[in-house]
């Protein structure tokens, strides 16, 4: 008799401790606790992507409404004047979630602490451009991967954007081995939200109804985008875009094209590359890796392949993937027609070819 009412007085003991831990995390939830900031880097950080990029990590696009952030702005020494610009104006923005701003044009510097990474300084692919273009970025990325190795939190996240993205992923991973090769991506999310752009356009449906596209491969002229697998909110539930468009041969043709020369025909209208939506598209791949992706929705990274949907494995591809606490995973299962296959064949075969080039530079 005993040894059960002391049971019994164990077990409303347990269950009070337990509903005052979650009545003091409910109120806890409400304080005004200020988190520690995450320090992020920007390289080419005085270009017209940087500068559309930094005021968005300073007012919480990226990282959301509560997280503090300090920014490191790296650049060339040629490009430091306009560096100090750039901090200036953050600094004259008076953004209540940005601490501080370091602006220098020392990698070492540059790379303390850094808890994320944002590359977007390289040399840019152009026509017609291959070793070439790869061993300067093997010049640049060697450099910026060592110093991120030996200076940046050992779980520091990287989102590689200069192009060939996933190629100068790559290269990276190979001179900052002990960051894990999972924390190491390109951007196809700009792709990505193209993709969803065109559909929404094509059904006059707001782009926020549709969701599931996919990008597989790389972001180059050869990349896949993929609405086999897209839906629309309809109000009612999700319906496939493939039902509503019921047009296969705009699938297949103008939706691919619109979405691989929406670059250039940017290029074409203003003169200048794509400049704010490579750089909410760096936002949007950054925050969902790290705050997570909603409920039955995936979006497009470049990522390290584990062997996917037959893609070689160590290939930085494009896949669709859910991301959870700040881990992602790509979306497994999903059925691959014949016309989708040799797509992302293509795109393989040319990151082979890059990663070959870059290989040869490397050794």
């Amino acid at each position: 008799m005993e040894t059960l009412e002391l049971i019994q007085k164990v077990v409303v003991l347990l269950i009070c401790l337990s509903l005052s831990w979650r009545i003091i995390r409910y109120i806890w939830s409400f304080a005004d606790v200020e988190k520690d900031p995450l320090i992020v880097l920007v390289t080419g950080a005085a270009g017209q992507i940087g500068y559309a990029l930094v005021p968005m990590i300073a007012e919480g696009a990226m990282l959301g409404p509560n997280q503090p952030v300090i920014l490191h702005l790296l650049d060339i020494e040629p490009a430091s004047e306009i560096l100090k610009g750039v901090k200036m104006e953050l600094m004259d923005g008076a953004f209540p979630l940005l601490k501080d701003v370091i602006a220098t044009t020392d990698v070492i510097e540059a790379c303390r602490g850094v808890d994320i990474a944002i590359m977007l300084g390289g040399f840019p692919r152009r026509k017609g451009d291959g070793k070439d273009l790869i061993f300067k970025n093997v010049g640049i990325y060697k450099a910026q991967a060592s110093a991120l190795d030996q200076n940046a939190d050992p779980n520091c996240k990287v989102l590689v954007v200069a192009n060939p993205a996933n190629t100068n992923a790559l290269i990276l991973k190979e001179y900052a081995p002990s960051i894990p090769e999972e924390n190491i991506t390109s951007l196809t999310r700009l792709d990505h939200n193209r993709a969803l752009s065109q559909i929404s356009e094509n059904l006059k449906v707001h782009v926020g109804d549709v969701r599931n596209a996919i990008i597989w491969g790389n972001h180059s002229s050869n990349l896949y985008p993929d609405a086999n697998h897209a839906t629309v909110d309809i109000g009612a539930g999700h319906k496939p875009v493939k039902e509503l468009i019921a047009d296969d041969q705009w699938l297949k043709t103008e939706f691919i094209t619109n979405v691989e020369q929406r670059g250039q025909a940017i290029m074409n209208a203003r003169r200048l590359s794509s400049a704010f939506s490579t750089a909410s598209a760096a936002c949007d791949h950054m925050r969902d890796w790290i705050l997570g992706t909603p409920k039955g929705t995936w979006v497009s990274m470049g990522v390290y392949s584990d062997g996917s949907y037959g893609i070689q494995p160590g290939l930085i591809y494009s896949f669709p993937v859910t991301c959870k606490k700040g881990e992602w995973s790509i979306v497994q299962g999903l059925k691959i027609d014949e016309f989708s296959r040799e797509k992302m064949d293509v795109v393989e075969r040319e990151l082979i070819e890059e990663k070959t080039m870059a290989y040869s530079c490397l050794h």
